[in-house]
């Protein structure tokens, strides 16, 4: 789940920064679809690393729901579900007769967005600091880690509120 949210979110968000992009040769079309694509694949591993970890506890017979990194987990989920939700709106908003204007939705989308992504990046966080995780990994290595999902999480807000936060303009 973290290399899903760590990875493939990162890089369907960043598919439209303008300061540099794996995808920039593409068009708009072309990266909106590519978007699409990196958040299925975030939905399905998210899925996925659920399932393995519900039936992890079950054969264990260890007690759901009982962290911080859990509940973070669980609500980080349920925030993508809905942000995915989110993006089928922006996409068809004529289809869904909505009254709000699409620019306004991509504003909404996005901002949501940034919200969930640094929703997941604490829950990335918050499991560093595990039993598990401090008994595997000590040390300069752990530091590593502990800054590793920070310095995407801040390309990723200034990405968003650079696109979206509005310019003044400068008088002379």
């Amino acid at each position: 789940m973290s290399i899903a949210y760590c990875l493939c979110m990162t890089e369907g968000i960043l598919l439209f920064s303008e300061e540099g992009c794996h995808f920039c040769f593409k068009s708009r079309k072309s990266k909106l679809r590519l978007h699409w694509f990196f958040q299925a694949l975030v939905l399905i591993a998210a899925g996925t690393g659920l399932g393995f970890m519900v039936a992890s506890k079950n054969l264990s017979e260890l007690p759901h729901l009982m962290s911080w990194h859990s509940m973070l987990g669980i609500g980080t989920l349920a925030a993508t579900g809905f942000q995915a939700a989110c993006g089928i709106l922006v996409i068809f908003p004529k289809l869904l007769h909505l009254s709000t204007p699409p620019p306004r939705l991509k504003l909404y989308h996005a901002t949501c967005g940034l919200v969930v992504y640094l929703l997941a990046t604490v829950t990335v966080v918050s499991a560093m600091f595990s039993d598990w995780f401090q008994a595997t990994v000590k040390g300069v290595a752990w530091w590593a880690f502990l800054l590793l999902p920070l310095f995407p999480a801040l390309v990723v807000m200034n990405q968003i509120t650079n696109a979206y936060l509005p310019r003044k303009k400068l008088t002379s």
